[in-house]
């Protein structure tokens, strides 16, 4: 995925705030009554991109930050201000008044009691994705979130970027005809993108709250690795589906219009990282929506070469996205004009075959089709997934990511990991959010 560029303007000695009007942006100064005070929940490797993307946006306060781990305090007040609030209870971030919003990224088995927590405290949110760790979580965030009437977004930045947009705006254009399979990928082949990120040297029971990581998981020993690892087991996380098929299933469900899938079948395992883990670093999922389409995605963790990104499938033409850019094959006219089929005819049957049909008797076309070339798409700037969330607030606009998209984005990834799991093709009922095995 490719977050949308930024599109603020700097004025001198003036905020601008984006409303959104028309067919795009419109800018306004900002007022008083359009500062948010902003808490960060969680400071770790995504928070820290999440606080240089919401300090980009004119009229915020960034209150306070609440991390289980020292250092990564310590980083926030050097991102941030020395005198920023810090600490490792969250209710510290809920309690002030003066805060509006909270972001949250922390590891996945503690987002529904923090967004929970959050909205009961009067919060708005964004909660990065995955929204859940169970398919079972969504509902009840859906339900808090429409009791307490606050904003709530997830944080998928392939959601909002004009990529998407465009990629959508053509799809419902009809420029591919009727689509019929999607492929989509994820390849790395390094310790970082395996989640074997480095432990700083000073952790340790002393500068980490493991309490209060561990939440309502069973008691077990202190141990950094899984700390600063956690995508690496099931107990903290959904492993590559939730961590990258969440990317590929938001940007899907919104280009093609689609809710979520009907069922999935999965397969992977080990095959590199024999580090500890327990999920897998290979996974194949091919995922069957009731609008007519299948979509095979996959990620590899032990393999760096991705030769393209998402490519979706049309009787009229391709779409594929391609290092940001987005690129468009039309099928070729097919006159039926058989060569290969008619090779048992008679000679002179064939012959007076291809002249009824207009062509030579030897079936060349008389005028010959202009080939079929790739066309690269103009894409358009727009705001950020951040600044979006920071618009809703403001102008009280719906989020561009709700709680209901971001449910059925984790939850194609977790039913995934249901039919992986148990070796067996499962069907999801959106209806009761109950799955099984067909």
């Amino acid at each position: 995925m490719h977050p949308s560029r930024r599109n603020f303007l700097n004025t001198a000695g003036s905020a601008i705030v984006y409303q959104l009007a028309g067919n795009g942006p419109t800018m306004r100064a900002a007022g008083v009554n359009d500062q948010v005070g902003l808490g960060f929940i969680g400071s770790g490797i995504r928070g820290t991109q999440l606080i240089d993307d919401f300090k980009s946006i004119p009229g915020l306060r960034m209150l306070a930050v609440c991390d289980l781990y020292d250092g990564c305090l310590q980083r926030a007040k050097e991102q941030i201000s020395p005198g920023i609030q810090t600490g490792k209870d969250y209710r510290g971030v809920l309690d002030r008044k003066d805060v509006d919003a909270v972001v949250i990224a922390t590891p996945d088995h503690l987002h529904k009691r923090m967004v929970l927590d959050a909205l009961q405290a009067g919060k708005h949110v964004y909660i990065e994705k995955p929204m859940t760790w169970s398919l079972e979580e969504g509902p009840e965030i859906i339900a808090a979130a429409k009791s307490a009437e606050r904003i709530v977004q997830v944080g998928s930045q392939g959601k909002t970027s004009m990529l998407t947009a465009k990629a959508r705006e053509l799809i419902q254009s009809g420029a591919l005809g009727k689509v019929n399979m999607i492929r989509m990928a994820n390849h790395r082949n390094n310790a970082q993108g395996a989640w074997r990120y480095a432990v700083p040297p000073d952790a340790s029971p002393r500068t980490i709250d493991w309490n209060r990581f561990l939440g309502q998981r069973p008691a077990r020993a202190f141990n950094a690795d899984v700390f600063f690892r956690w995508r690496c087991w099931w107990e903290f996380s959904g492993g590559v589906a939730t961590d990258l098929f969440v990317h590929l299933l938001t940007w899907l469900h919104e280009v093609m219009n689609v809710k979520a899938p009907v069922s999935v079948v999965s397969q992977g395992g080990l095959h590199k990282w024999t580090d500890g883990r327990d999920v897998p670093d290979v996974m194949n999922s091919v995922f069957e929506y009731q609008e007519g389409f299948l979509v095979d995605m996959y990620v590899n963790l032990c393999n760096g070469r991705q030769l393209q990104g998402p490519v979706l499938h049309g009787i009229e033409g391709t779409l594929a996205e391609d290092r940001g850019r987005l690129i468009l094959w039309k099928e070729p006219v097919d006159n039926d004009v058989q060569g290969y089929g008619t090779l048992q005819w008679p000679r002179e049957m064939r012959a007076r075959y291809f002249e009824e049909r207009g062509y030579t008797r030897e079936g060349r076309p008389r005028q010959p089709s202009p080939p079929v070339e790739p066309q690269e798409v103009a894409i358009e700037r727009g705001p950020s997934h951040a600044e979006y969330f920071i618009l809703s607030i403001r102008n009280n606009t719906p989020s561009k990511e709700t709680a209901e998209e971001g449910h059925y984005a984790a939850g194609a990834a977790h039913l995934a990991n249901m039919a992986f799991r148990q070796g067996a093709r499962m069907k999801w009922d959106w209806s009761s959010n109950k799955a099984a095995a067909a």
